[in-house]
């Protein structure tokens, strides 16, 4: 294995499960210094994970949708190593999948916070310091569902991150920061140990959901569904040097399907 990331500092939000422990372990393995931040405790099982196979890494459960916990996160890292080299901001996903006229105001404001603002924290928390040091990068994860159906709210705060990403990466240019974006495509994971909605679904619901799935398996050229490697391997390409002259962009990892 290679060692891009050789004492580098690396933040991972939502490492607790999926994509962002995908994330969090391949870093680790190419010799990062991981910092994962998670609302979850079973962040602490990636954690035990990584130091077993001797990595070195800490973790730091915090509520990513409010600003004092995305602070938070990044006094972890600075207190644990010193700096920031690179900031993965994965929090996020669709809670509820049914037409946007079915979902209730507080629906639509959990949508939101939970998909938009752990980015928006997150970043406004870190840029400090990576200013401060003329040097860092942040990648977003972002999603192909910002063209799609019964997924409406969950689709706008993914295009506010695809809208960040960009200005972003325009204002701190100067300042030896990049900032890029992977907008996933569907992706195979294991049921997650927390859901997301914890309700049992309704005979609609499973039809909403359902009609996602066909939507997104006909939209992509491959027609199936990625991998975590698949979206890990575009991830870390982004975090790493190798992607030194890309910056301001959101690139597409769905098989075809550009979002």
């Amino acid at each position: 294995m290679s060692k891009r990331f050789e004492n580098k500092v690396c933040i991972v939000t939502g490492a607790a499960q999926g994509i962002g422990r995908g994330v969090a372990l391949r870093l680790a393995s190419e010799g990062a210094k991981i910092v994962m931040a998670d609302f979850s405790p079973l962040v602490e099982e990636v954690l035990a994970d990584i130091t077993a196979n001797g990595g070195d890494a800490t973790m730091i459960q915090a509520d990513l949708e409010t600003y004092q916990g995305a602070q938070a996160a990044i006094d972890k890292a600075l207190d644990t190593y010193g700096r920031i080299d690179v900031l993965v901001n994965n929090v996020g996903g669709a809670i509820w999948m049914k037409p946007f006229i079915n979902f209730s105001e507080e629906e639509l404001q959990k949508e939101i916070s939970r998909s938009l603002f752990p980015t928006l924290w997150c970043c406004r928390a870190v840029l400090p310091v990576m200013v401060e040091q003329q040097a860092g990068t942040i990648v977003n994860v972002s999603s192909i569902a910002t063209r799609g159906i019964n997924r409406i709210p969950y689709s706008t705060a993914k295009g506010g991150v695809n809208a960040m990403t960009a200005s972003l990466a325009f204002e701190y240019a100067r300042d030896g920061i990049r900032v890029n974006a992977v907008a996933t495509g569907g992706t195979e994971a294991p049921p997650r140990k927390i859901p997301r909605n914890a309700k049992p679904l309704t005979d609609d619901e499973k039809l909403w959901m359902q009609a996602v799935v066909d939507q997104t398996i006909d939209r992509t050229f491959m027609k199936r569904y990625g991998t975590i490697d698949e979206q890990v391997n575009a991830i870390v390409f982004l975090a790493s040097d190798e992607s030194s002259y890309i910056t301001g962009s959101t690139i597409p990892v769905g098989g075809g399907d550009a979002g």
